[in-house]
């Protein structure tokens, strides 16, 4: 057996993305988190979306030196987005379990143990997810925890309106994410649509009630909730979810119009919405 596999625990690939806006300390950060988990991956695939720049090389590099038969790096020469990079890597992945994780959170040394754990004991389930804690990227302080419904029927519920799933959590089976397609390669709210797809083909899933992830928010990252491409996107998704029949109009309508607050709403008001809204 294994040693990094327990009768509990298999074997399982972690995802990644990274563009060369990312800051090399949150990249090195959040590699490291995974590999210090309290069982480590043995496959970790790190898509490069597009021609990345030295210092996040060098970060990338140091980690192929150290981790040579499980670190791939795989370098793409244009910009594919995150559906398609989700969809490059999850080819190359060698595992049925698939460990998403974003290139500037920090997972918390037990994630993968548990979650890995949780879904070996319950085979019926192709995604499980769990809270994130939202920090001031600047001063490490906690901002806010984001719950997400736990059982599978309320998962469904609730996925009418909202991603019933923190993305920055999500793990999956390949076999079924292969199943629908992968990811679909919209501009923004990919994670959604990937999510209610797979709970359309039947998929079943659950969160686990505690937080595994710290997910870093800063000032940037209401502001690109609040710009046009994002509320567009998050408008056109919910209208391809409420035509494919899952949610009725008033689970489109209400959402939406929500977004639409926020949008025209002065920036200054849009993260003390966020934080108030997570709570």
């Amino acid at each position: 057996m294994n040693p990094k596999q327990t009768p509990d625990i298999p074997l399982y690939s972690v995802l990644m993305s990274v563009y060369a806006g990312e800051k090399p300390e949150y990249l090195r950060e959040s590699i490291e988190s995974m590999y210090s988990q309290t069982m480590p991956p043995d496959d970790f695939v790190l898509v490069c979306d597009g021609r990345l720049n030295e210092r996040l090389d060098e970060v990338i590099s140091s980690y192929e030196k150290r981790f040579p038969e499980s670190f791939h790096p795989i370098r793409l020469e244009q910009k594919r987005g995150v559906g398609g990079c989700a969809n490059i890597g999850m080819d190359v992945c060698r595992h049925e379990y698939i460990v998403k994780m974003d290139s500037d959170d920090v997972a918390l040394p037990q994630r993968c143990e548990k979650q890995l754990s949780l879904m070996k004991s319950k085979p019926r389930l192709d995604m499980c997810g769990a809270y994130i804690e939202e920090f001031d990227t600047d001063t490490g302080e906690k901002i806010a925890v984001k719950k997400t419904p736990v059982e599978n029927e309320e998962i469904r519920r609730y996925a009418r309106r909202r991603n019933p799933f923190n993305n920055p959590t999500l793990v999956f089976k390949k076999s079924s994410a292969q199943k629908i397609g992968g990811y679909d390669t919209v501009k923004r709210c990919e994670d959604y649509d990937f999510v209610v797809r797979m709970l359309q083909s039947g998929a079943a899933g659950e969160n686990i009630p505690e937080i595994l992830v710290r997910y870093r928010a800063s000032k940037h990252n209401y502001e690109r909730r609040r710009n046009w491409a994002n509320t567009k996107s998050f408008i056109s998704v919910r209208w391809r979810i409420f035509r494919s029949g899952y949610s009725s109009f008033a689970d489109f309508i209400l959402p939406c119009g929500m977004q639409l607050i926020i949008f025209i709403l002065p920036k200054s008001l849009t993260g003390k919405i966020y934080r108030k809204f997570l709570r």
